[in-house]
């Protein structure tokens, strides 16, 4: 099965040949894709103070980002169909530049609002473009690339989180969000620079044989399905936990830079996951054990942060954090579990829109369930539903089999 899967795969050529500049927009893309969200988290009950919300309010913008991640997961397929997968990318780094820039200067809580969803849109049809750009461009080393951009994508991640409370200690609050907005317009350019030379004819691209053929229906697929309830299992937990981690600790009488220093370390394990995921889930023809690791980093980690947080909390972070290693390998199968950049883009942008989707609940209802039961007990309970949900989505997910050939078989079936 393990030779099915690799037999369509292209011959090695130079990893910069002829596609420098590509690499280099991918790159910046990737370091843009979550700086909206831990550049605030750590800051949101000081923002709150200065301009006035709740703890409730919180946990909306806890939501913002799954909600935009997954109402444009759906859109981004067709969106990339219309402008390619260039086009899209460069209108992303636009949106999420000027969003972050904007939300920075207000002062009313729904502008501030308002600009985030703006900034984390184009988050989110960043989310959905990169994987089958990198199957366009560098199809002869994806395992590469794979862990380049994901690696990228948890270093745009942890520098925010990590960097967040000292800028806005020294420089205000508005400072310590607003700056990020220069990694987006960075990311811009390279992508315009793509479209405007005219030695890289992206029309062309578009009007290739992987338009001709219709992308397919990936809910029709156990892939899909599978594909979509682990991403959704994973970022219900994650998200709940970038939003909660510095409360819970705070709670347990920590101070609010400890809180944000251990979201730092939350998101910086995820960058050996970064690392190591992608090109071992390359190497097996099954990597469901990832999965199972996955969950058993979860158990520990969860069950020591609910019963003794301050106990240990660098372990207890630490194990949570390995717990989404089921994030790289899901982006990574996208592009193993598909043969073209169409089935690639079709699986990415379900897979994420139905998987964002379910992980909108996460922070909102964990700062619920908080608040209605005035402990952390109920909401932990919470995550321990969305563990084996993910153990058994992935299960699924992982099973070596090629999207585009339930296609076939659908249309063979009709």
């Amino acid at each position: 099965m393990t030779a099915v899967l690799n037999s369509s795969r292209p011959a090695q050529r130079s990893l910069l040949q002829g596609r420098a500049l590509v690499l280099v927009a991918i790159a910046l893309s990737a370091c843009t894709l979550r700086t909206a969200v831990t550049s605030f988290t750590p800051l949101a009950e000081r923002i709150g103070d200065d301009i006035g919300f709740s703890s409730t309010v919180i946990g909306i913008f806890g939501m913002v980002p799954t909600a935009m991640f997954a109402l444009f997961g759906l859109i981004t397929p067709a969106l990339a169909t219309r402008l390619g997968l260039e086009g899209t990318a460069a209108l992303a780094m636009a949106m999420a530049g000027l969003g972050m820039l904007a939300r920075a200067v207000v002062s009313d809580v729904g502008l501030m609002l308002g600009f985030s969803a703006v900034a984390l849109a184009g988050m989110g049809i960043g989310n959905v473009v990169i994987p089958p750009l990198v199957k366009r461009y560098f199809s002869d080393r994806l395992a590469v690339l794979s862990s380049l951009y994901i690696t990228l994508l948890q270093v745009g991640t942890v520098l925010p989180a990590l960097l967040a409370v000292p800028a806005a200690d020294r420089f205000g609050w508005r400072v310590s969000i607003g700056m990020w907005a220069v990694v987006g317009f960075a990311a811009l350019l390279p992508w315009l620079m793509i479209l405007l030379n005219p030695r890289i004819d992206t029309a062309s691209l578009r009007r290739g044989g992987e338009r001709r053929r219709t992308p397919g229906r990936p809910w029709h697929s156990p892939v899909g399905w599978g594909m979509a309830l682990m991403f959704g299992a994973t970022s219900l937990t994650t998200y709940a936990l970038f939003t909660w981690i510095p409360k819970i600790l705070t709670d347990a009488g920590a101070s609010d830079t400890f809180g944000g220093t251990m979201l730092a370390l939350f998101a910086f394990v995820g960058l050996i996951s970064a690392l190591c995921v992608p090109p071992l889930s390359v190497r097996m023809a099954n990597p469901f054990p990832i999965v199972v690791g996955c969950a058993i980093a979860y158990a520990i980690g969860l069950t020591g942060l609910l019963i003794a947080p301050m106990a240990a909390p660098v372990l207890w972070i630490f194990a949570i954090g390995l717990g989404p290693s089921s994030f790289p390998l899901a982006l990574t199968l996208i592009n193993l579990r598909t043969r073209t950049p169409a089935g690639s883009q079709a699986l990415s942008g379900f897979a994420q829109g139905i998987g964002y989707t379910i992980a909108c609940a996460g922070p909102l209802l964990f700062g619920v369930l908080h608040d209605a039961t005035d402990g952390w007990g109920v909401p932990f309970a919470m995550l321990g539903v969305a563990v084996a949900v993910q153990l058994g989505a992935g299960w699924v997910a992982c099973k070596p089999r090629i999207l585009e050939d339930s296609w076939v078989k659908a249309d063979h079936r009709r």
